[in-house]
C-alpha cells in the first residue's frame, strides 16, 4: 500500500472516531450504530468493524496523532488506484452534467470519449462513487426538514464558504474577485475571510491559516461540496489538526444559514461602500474589508446573539480556545500532494513546468508535497529532498561527469588493438 492510500485509510478511520473525539455522541449508542454497519474502506472495499477495533483507533490517535491511524507500510508500494482524488472529482462534476442518464449509458459514455479506460476502472466502481455521492438516478431534490441551530461554545464549529466578489477595474481590464469566508457558528464572529482573483485550493488554504492563526482551532469544520472542500489536502489537514471535517448533503447549501447570513450582511453593508468609492486594486479592496470586518461587522449587537457582539461573545470564552502551539507547522500541513515518475533524466513535470531531483529518484515513483514556495519530495511521510526548477540555459553548460576508465579497461583496449594488426 502506498503513502496516499494510507493517508486515505486514516482519514476514514479518523471520520469514524472525529464523534466520538469531540464528545458529540452517545459513546454506546455510537458505537452499536457503526458496529451495525457495512463500510466502504478505501483500498480494503466493504468492512464491518466491532466496537473493540473502533475504540483502539481512538486511542491510538490520542496517543500518537492521525500518522497512527495510518496502515503499516507495507512492501507493495507504488501501484495505482483506479480512481484519484481529482479524477472522482471530475466524474462527479460530469455526472451532474447528466443525472437524468442511466448509469450504464454514463459508464459507456465515459469509455467513449476516453475519460476512463476500462481495464483500469471497472462500471462496478463507478456505480459505488455516484452511490456515495447521492447522484445514481435523477430523482426529486427535495429540502431536507432542518431546525434551527447554534452551539454554545465558541470554536466548537465553523463554517466556511466562497461567494462571488466584486469586480475590479485596472486600466481596460475587468477583473473578478472572489470572496472566501470563516465564521464561528456560536458568536459569529468571522475568523477570517479574504478577496482572492481565483476560485482554487491556493485561497482558501491561505484564509484557514490565517483564521487557525488568529482564533484558534475549531472542533468542527462545516463546509458545502465545492470543489476545493472536497480536496484531499482540507481532508489531511483537518485530520492533521484534529478537525471533524463535515460536509452538507448534495444540493442543500441553504443548511449553511450563518455563512450565508455573513455574505448578505457583507453584500448589503460593506459592498454599498465600494459603489461610492471603488476599489482599485486587491490589496486595497482587502485592507477596506479588514479595517470594516474588525470596525462594524465585529462590533455590531446581533439580534441572534440577544444584542451582543460577535467580538464580546468571543472573547467572554476565551479561555477555551485552542490556539496553534507553532505557527510553522501549518505550512506542511496544507502543501499539496501529487505522485510523479522520475523520468531518466532525473525530472518530472508538475503543472507545465519541468523539475529535476537528485539521481537516487531516477525511474521511481516519488510523492510530491508542494506550495508557491517550492517542491518536496517526501518518503513514508517525511520530506528528503527539495525538487528545483529545471533551467535549460544553464543546464547547457553544465560540465557533465564522464565514466572514469579504469587502468584494467585500458589494457583491454591495447590488447584488442594488437590482435587487430
Amino acid at each position: 500500500m502506498d503513502e496516499q492510500n494510507r493517508e486515505r485509510v486514516a482519514l476514514f478511520r479518523y471520520g469514524i472516531i472525529a464523534p466520538l473525539l469531540n464528545e458529540q455522541v452517545d459513546r454506546a449508542t455510537y458505537l452499536a450504530e457503526v458496529s451495525a454497519k457495512t463500510h466502504e474502506v478505501p483500498y480494503y472495499g466493504s468492512k464491518e468493524f466491532t466496537p473493540k477495533t473502533i475504540l483502539a483507533w481512538l486511542r491510538q490517535y490520542r496517543r500518537n496523532g492521525f500518522d497512527a491511524l495510518k496502515p503499516q507500510a507495507r512492501s507493495d508500494r507504488g501501484q495505482s488506484r483506479s480512481l484519484s482524488g481529482e479524477l472522482q472529482l471530475h466524474l462527479v462534476s460530469l455526472r451532474k452534467e447528466n443525472q437524468g442518464m442511466p448509469v450504464t449509458v454514463f459508464y459507456d459514455q465515459l469509455v467513449q470519449q476516453g475519460e476512463i479506460l476500462p481495464q483500469d476502472v471497472s462500471y462496478t466502481s463507478i456505480y459505488r462513487l455516484l452511490k456515495k455521492e447521492g447522484l445514481l438516478g435523477k430523482g426529486i431534490v427535495r429540502s431536507p426538514e432542518r431546525k434551527r441551530f447554534s452551539h454554545d461554545t465558541v470554536n466548537m464549529l465553523w463554517q466556511t464558504d466562497l461567494s462571488d466578489g466584486p469586480y475590479l477595474r485596472t486600466g481596460d481590464k475587468k477583473i473578478k474577485t472572489y470572496l472566501i469566508a470563516v465564521i464561528d457558528d456560536c458568536s459569529r464572529l468571522c475568523t477570517f475571510a479574504q478577496f482572492v482573483p481565483s476560485e482554487k485550493f491556493d485561497g482558501l488554504r491561505t484564509v484557514l491559516k490565517e483564521a487557525l492563526l488568529r482564533r484558534g482551532i475549531p472542533k468542527m469544520l462545516y463546509t458545502d461540496n465545492g470543489k476545493i472542500f472536497r480536496s484531499d489536502t482540507l481532508h489531511l489537514a483537518c485530520a492533521e489538526l484534529g478537525i471533524h471535517l463535515l460536509h452538507t448533503q448534495p444540493y442543500d447549501a441553504a443548511s449553511k444559514g450563518k455563512i450565508e447570513r455573513l455574505f448578505g450582511t457583507i453584500k448589503t453593508r460593506f459592498y454599498s461602500l465600494l459603489k461610492a468609492k471603488p476599489a482599485s486594486s486587491l490589496e486595497e479592496l482587502n485592507e477596506r474589508f479588514w479595517k470594516w470586518l474588525e470596525e462594524d461587522y465585529h462590533r455590531k449587537p446581533h439580534s441572534s446573539l440577544n444584542g451582543k457582539m460577535p467580538l464580546e461573545v468571543y472573547l467572554s470564552q476565551i479561555d477555551q480556545v485552542r490556539m496553534v502551539d507553532d505557527p510553522a507547522k501549518l505550512d506542511p500541513i496544507f502543501l499539496k500532494r501529487e505522485n510523479r515518475t522520475v523520468k531518466h533524466d532525473g525530472t518530472f513535470s508538475l503543472n507545465n513546468q519541468l523539475y529535476e531531483v537528485p539521481e537516487r529518484f531516477i525511474g521511481q515513483k516519488i510523492e510530491i508535497r508542494y506550495d508557491e514556495q517550492g517542491v518536496h519530495i517526501y518518503e513514508d511521510g517525511k520530506p528528503v529532498a527539495r525538487a528545483s526548477e529545471v533551467n535549460f540555459h544553464d543546464n547547457a553548460h553544465v560540465k557533465r561527469k564522464r565514466p572514469a576508465i579504469s587502468f584494467a579497461d585500458m589494457q583491454g583496449m591495447d590488447r584488442k588493438g594488437e590482435d587487430r594488426e
